[in-house]
């Protein structure tokens, strides 16, 4: 079940990526839902995802733990 919420975080991101504020409350509502080492995993996802989007970057502050 933890992994289908990691999962649907992933594809929410990826459909919401054209807007960063949009992106940042996914990521916000993503660190509340998931647990300490799927947050390390979408940590690694979305700074390979800012490599083609670098506007995202911001939004790693709501990561680091």
């Amino acid at each position: 079940m933890a992994r289908a919420m990691f999962d649907y975080t992933k594809t929410v991101l990826k459909k919401v990526s054209f807007d960063v504020n949009l992106f940042t409350k996914e990521v916000i509502k993503a660190v509340s839902r998931l647990l300490p080492h799927e947050i390390e995993e979408l940590k690694i996802w979305i700074q390979s995802l800012t490599m083609k989007h670098p506007e995202l970057q911001p939004c790693l502050i709501y990561l680091k733990t």
